[in-house]
């Protein structure tokens, strides 16, 4: 059984080892293929690992021998699974190995976007507090997070995970999901509508699926719902918001900074909306790439394979 690994450096770029794969068939490795490459690569395999490479109907039907496709992440929208299932090939994914590292990044931005360390930080480095004629000084608003509301859009395994970070840290938690659940352990929860979550909340974080209804979610009408001193947190799909909306909002004061690890375009182009606007931090998507997930993830991955090869499939999405 022939394997190939066409994109996987950012999964495993040499601090995880992929001897599971290499047990259970031949193997092929190479750290990034462009679109041009994909079928001289791919063309002799039964089985085709990938993470960002796109596998469209096209391509799919130009592999004659390709009998399952491995996502090397929770998302598979680079994937036609249609086409896929029309070949009776088997396509799967790796759900939940990245809950706790996401949610720790979510609040990682938010931390940053309320206490500024990594900013105070290099003044202290460039001599500014050494210089300085009083004890301490601060260059922004210094902002306790007890007793502000979190809103959060989506409420799964992600979605559960940060709410109880932010009942941690006293904060209310209010809800929308398409499918209301109960309490979680830490603290109550408000399911409420869109509107209110986002007239409500001091800080909104997102995680829900990119889907043609969530698509621009974030859109300029729900910007102006937020209050001004209201943050926005985006660690799911870049795509969830209408970039452009969000650039006038921030750089209008209208509201008060957003932390971001995805975006619409990755990487982003040099004239992206987001880059240069007011009080937008943005973090090149590495809220899953912690160690300890990646591992979780290529265990997984190796898992789906290794079932696949028993008869006994699992995590398929096709």
């Amino acid at each position: 059984m022939k394997i190939v690994v066409l994109d996987g450096y950012t999964l495993n770029p040499g601090d995880l080892s992929w001897d599971g794969l290499k047990s259970l068939g031949n193997c092929e490795f190479y750290d990034r293929s462009s679109p041009g490459e994909v079928l001289k690569r791919a063309g002799g395999a039964e089985m085709v690992l990938v993470n960002k490479i796109v596998l469209s109907r096209e391509t799919i039907f130009s592999l004659p021998r390709l009998k399952y496709i491995g996502v090397t992440a929770t998302g598979y929208n680079i994937v036609d699974v249609v086409a896929a299932r029309e070949r009776g090939i088997a396509v799967t994914n790796v759900p939940s190995y990245g809950t706790r590292s996401v949610a720790q990044m979510t609040f990682a931005l938010l931390l940053e976007l309320t206490q500024r360390v990594g900013h105070h930080a290099q003044t202290v480095r460039d001599g500014r507090w050494t210089a300085c004629p009083d004890f301490c000084y601060w260059d922004y608003p210094l902002l306790e997070l007890d007793g502000l509301t979190m809103g959060i859009v989506g409420f799964g395994r992600i979605g559960r995970s940060v709410a109880k970070l932010a009942a941690a840290f006293g904060m209310k938690v209010l809800a929308h999901s398409r499918s209301s659940g109960a309490d979680v352990s830490l603290g109550a929860v408000d399911f409420v509508d869109l509107e209110t979550l986002f007239r409500r909340s001091d800080v909104i974080s997102l995680h829900c699926p990119l889907t043609p209804e969530t698509k621009h979610l974030v859109n300029a009408e729900r910007l102006s719902w937020m209050k001004s001193s209201a943050f926005l947190l985006n660690t799911s799909r870049g795509a969830l918001i209408d970039e452009p909306a969000l650039a006038d909002a921030l750089n209008s004061n209208r509201i008060a900074g957003a932390g971001l690890d995805v975006l619409g375009i990755e990487p982003p182009p040099a004239n992206h909306p987001l880059l240069h606007v007011r009080n937008c931090l943005i973090t090149p998507h590495i809220a899953w790439a912690t160690r300890a997930a990646r591992s979780r993830l290529l265990a997984i991955a190796i898992a789906n394979v290794g079932a696949f090869l028993d008869g006994k499939p699992q995590n398929v999405v096709s």
